[in-house]
């Protein structure tokens, strides 16, 4: 173990600073350091990491599970879409719940599978 696992009396298992152990500087759940936050972090921040690599990771679940982190301080603010990309979205949006035998926009999103909404679907059967 590392001294400071050592130190404060704790054996930290996926403590390792500077990624001697798992190549890349590695930390328990919820012992990230501060400056560094994970994309879920950054979006609840308005930020997005900005073209930049991850500089360290947490590892949790027996290193099954691993959260990447990002420099805060590199981080830059989220993109917002254009008027144009949103009225794509919404017509997008809008061709997801219109039903191509019927043509009603339904209030839900039509499966892919059926290829119709359920009125339809039931119908044919």
């Amino acid at each position: 173990m590392t001294d400071f696992a050592d130190h404060i009396g704790l054996r930290v298992r996926f403590y390792d600073p500077l990624g001697t152990r798992y190549g890349f500087p590695t930390f328990p759940y919820r012992m990230a350091p501060t400056g560094l936050a994970t994309r879920r972090q950054l979006r609840a921040a308005g930020l997005r990491p900005g073209g930049h690599d991850p500089v360290a990771q947490i590892l949790w679940r027996r290193g099954k599970r691993v959260a990447y982190l990002y420099r805060l301080d590199c981080a830059k603010p989220k993109r917002t879409a254009t008027p144009a990309q949103r009225e794509a979205i919404a017509k997008a949006l809008t061709a997801r719940r219109t039903c191509r035998y019927c043509a009603q926009v339904k209030p839900y999103y039509i499966r892919r599978r059926y290829g119709c909404c359920f009125d339809c679907h039931e119908g044919d059967s």
